[in-house]
This record gives structure tokens, sequence and C-alpha cells, in this order.
């Protein structure tokens, strides 16, 4: 290797060459966005929100807050209220065998002796706790739509109202999944129908109305989607995991598999938001539904 006249060592075209290459594909990932704009905002987006990270916080909250809030309030309700929610925590985990056992011994405990355990206290401090998942599910929404955080007094009722609906749905949608005893055929429509209705209203509601309707609905369409799809394949994959965790683990493989299941829904749900804020500002979609004319949404997220 020889020198320029200058004494500077020259530099091997090997390492010119992969410097040139890095700086291509630096040049092309910043330019996808605009070569690409839908794929490219998305991937933005995903970055932006956290993806992984919110949904793991999501299916903490739910299965430390959400979940026993369900078993104390099932617990306290009618037979046929502690029934569906017993059925309806067999269908979405495949819950068998010893598992199966454990929680029907849980849901059949006598309401004094729950009552003693809890106390009205702890039952108000046990639903109470529990709006820590529509706070988390709050702040993706807010995160997904870059508004600013809603205030405490303004946000806390829809909290609470959004948990009572959730659990409401947790407890109708196995039943809901099987057609009311007509079939799959009109179950999973009916599901998706149901499922699109909620996530719609849920962003509505937990965005304080600073969003319209309208550009929530791509969202709310991919997130009946996605919850559909996670059910279907629940059926197929959970029993199995579930069995094997418990034969492996013991009652510890119930709380790994459940908590496993929620992050994968959790995912889906966020990816469905995020997702859907895209989408609802492509230029082909944005004059029919509005997106562009929203008052005051486009502030940093607090």
């Amino acid at each position: 290797m020889t020198n320029p006249p200058d004494g500077t060592p020259k530099e091997p075209g090997r390492w010119s060459r992969a410097r040139e290459r890095a700086d291509r594909m630096a040049a092309e990932a910043k330019a996808m966005p605009e070569r690409i704009p839908l794929v490219g905002r998305a991937l933005s987006q995903f970055l932006r929100v956290n993806l992984l990270d919110n949904a793991t916080r999501l299916a903490a909250q739910a299965f430390l807050s959400a979940l026993p809030a369900l078993f104390v309030v099932a617990v306290f309700a009618p037979a046929t209220i502690r029934h569906g929610v017993t059925s309806s925590m067999r269908e979405q985990l495949g819950l068998q065998g010893p598992a199966q056992t454990q929680m029907q011994q849980l849901m059949s405990a006598g309401h004094d002796e729950i009552a003693q355990s809890f106390g009205v206290v702890g039952i108000l401090v046990t639903l109470l706790s529990a709006t820590a998942l529509s706070r988390a599910l709050q702040r993706v929404c807010e995160r997904a739509w870059e508004v600013p955080r809603s205030g405490t007094r303004v946000a806390a009722w829809r909290w609470l109202v959004w948990l009572l609906v959730w659990l409401v749905f947790l407890v109708v949608q196995v039943p809901m999944r099987k057609g009311f005893g007509v079939g799959l055929w009109l179950g999973i429509p009916l599901l998706f129908v149901a499922s699109t209705l909620l996530w719609w209203w849920t962003q509505h509601l937990l965005l304080g109305s600073r969003v319209r309707w309208w550009p929530l609905l791509p969202g709310a369409l991919l997130c009946g989607a996605a919850e559909v799809g996670v059910g279907v394949a629940s059926k197929v994959y959970l029993p199995a995991a579930m069995s094997r965790a418990v034969d492996r683990f013991g009652p510890y493989g119930v709380v790994f598999t459940m908590l496993s299941w929620l992050i994968v829904l959790f995912t889906a749900v966020t990816l469905a938001l995020v997702l859907g804020r895209v989408i609802a500002e492509e230029p082909a979609v944005v004059r029919y539904l509005g997106t562009r004319n929203e008052p005051g949404m486009w502030g940093p997220a607090g």
C-alpha cells in the first residue's frame, strides 16, 4: 500500500466501500417513509410508542389487577355469572385437569369465606386498583394519537366505566363466539362486530373525546380482527401449552401461560391501535374520515 504525496495513509478499498455501503443504507432508511409512506410511518409509530414495552405493561396490569377484580366480582355475583366467568376463563385459556379444578374451587368458595378474606374495603381497593389497566390503556391511546395526557379528575370516571364494561365483555365473549348456541358461523362475525364496537368506544372514551369517532374506526376494526384471531389461535395452541406448563411447573404453569397469552393479546391490540392511526392518516382515507380536521389533537403527548 502506497501513501499519497501529502503523507496521509491511504484508506484500504474495502473499508471505503463498507463506509459507502453503510451511508447508502442509512440514506435508504431515512427515505423509506417517503418511498413507502404506510410502511415507513407505521415503523416510525411502532418505535415511538414502544410497542412491546406497552403491551407487556398492559398484560401485567391485566394479570395483576383486572383479573383478580373479575374473580372478586364474580364470587359475589349470582351463580349464573360465576358459571359464566369459569366457562369464559376455561375456554379462553384452555384450562384442563388440575388448572381447571383450581379455578372451580376458587369460584365455588362461599360468600362468607370470601367476605372474611377481603371485606368491603378490600373489595373496593381491588376494584379501584384494577383501573391501573384502564390508565395504561389510556396512555397507549394517547401515545398512538399524540395527544396530551388527560387530567386525573377528567379521566378517573372513564377508567372505572371502561373496566366494568370490559369485565362484562369477558364474561359474554365465549357464548358470543359460539353464536349463543347457534354455531361458529354466527359467533365469529358476531364477536368481530362486538369487539370492533368495544374498541371503537374504548378509544373515544379514554381519549376524552379529543379525537372524533370516524378517525378511530380503522383501529377499532383492526382490534376486532386481532381479538378474534388471537381467540381462534388460543383454542388451538393454549390447551396443549397449558397442560405442558402445569406438568412441568405445577400451579405456576398456569401463571406463566396466562401471562404469555395476555402479552400476545395486548401486543396485537397495541399494534392495531397504532396501525389504525397510520391508516386513518393515509391520503386516500383522510377525506372520508376527516382525520386532519381534528382541532388541537396533534399536540405533544405528555
